[in-house]
């Protein structure tokens, strides 16, 4: 039976299932409530006193360092434990969110038992009671969350460079030549994948890899970095729709990762329509 509360609070419904889906399997004795931004969190919050909050940064309405320092500023959630799940990983954020009075930061995109250290950290002893009071041990079932995939996840020696840089000439698998394209960043919990955008959409992204590197499993968790503008990068958070061989062959050196995207802030999706624009025109 749950004797502890946590709302988790993001834009995205995809991240806030996740986020349910870990604490449900790792700490029964938690119960959930989700919200999908700072505003619908801040008007559950003032009903309802919760345990643990466990929220996004940027979100519509009210993003989390908002909703972090109206907290802080309310008697009974002085002393609440606010863990940061974010994106925004630079040193600059983390200060600010420190100075907010953030209890843990925790970079997206996160692994199950990353998350579940965090929550441990910042319960203490007050969670580890509720478990051994319900005869539960810390730490619960493995996530079952990834599906097989290991033609395309097999480790291989490198046999050619990765992908080109804008403005080089690149040749497409096969040897025909292809335009230069832009290179994005594709973080996952353990590993970052350099690869080359094939394709995007204001839903989803399709990139091409080396299969040299290593690869996630379908469902998995992204974060993609785009350069946007000169010095301005999109964070755009997402998860791993599809893995594909680029050619029909088992030694295919090359793997087409699409990534389905899961952001509903405004600003992001206006900075991904005008990197579209500019993808499209070839500049």
């Amino acid at each position: 039976m749950a004797t502890l509360k946590a709302l988790v609070v993001d834009d995205a419904s995809f991240v806030r299932d996740l986020v349910k889906r870990t604490v449900r399997q790792r700490f029964p004795v938690i119960e959930t409530t989700d919200a999908q931004n700072g505003r619908r969190a801040q008007s559950l919050m003032s009903r309802t006193v919760f345990d643990l909050i466990l929220c996004d940064w940027e979100m519509p309405e009210m993003s989390g360092l908002e909703l972090l320092q109206w907290m802080r500023q309310q008697p009974q959630y002085e002393k609440v434990p606010f863990i940061m799940i974010t994106s925004r990983g630079d040193k600059d954020h983390v200060v600010e969110a420190v100075k907010g009075g953030v209890s843990e930061y925790l970079g997206k995109p996160f692994s199950p038992e990353g998350l579940s250290n965090k929550i441990i950290k910042v319960m203490g002893r007050r969670l580890k009671d509720a478990m051994d009071r319900s005869g539960k041990s810390m730490g619960g079932p493995a996530d079952a969350f990834k599906e097989s995939a290991t033609l395309l996840t097999q480790k291989r020696e490198p046999s050619s460079p990765t992908p080109t840089r804008p403005g080089k000439p690149a040749t497409a698998p096969g040897g025909s030549a292809r335009p230069a394209m832009s290179v994005a960043s594709v973080r996952f919990a353990e590993s970052t994948l350099r690869s080359v955008v094939k394709d995007i959409t204001l839903t989803e992204v399709r990139v091409i890899a080396k299969r040299d590197q290593e690869f996630p499993g379908i469902l998995d968790q992204a974060v993609v970095d785009i350069e946007v503008a000169e010095g301005q990068v999109a964070r755009l958070n997402g998860y791993v729709h599809q893995l594909q061989a680029v050619e029909k062959r088992q030694d295919t050196d090359f793997v087409s990762v699409t990534i389905r995207f899961v952001d509903e802030d405004p600003q992001k999706l206006e900075d991904l329509s005008r990197f579209i624009a500019r993808f499209r025109s070839g500049g």
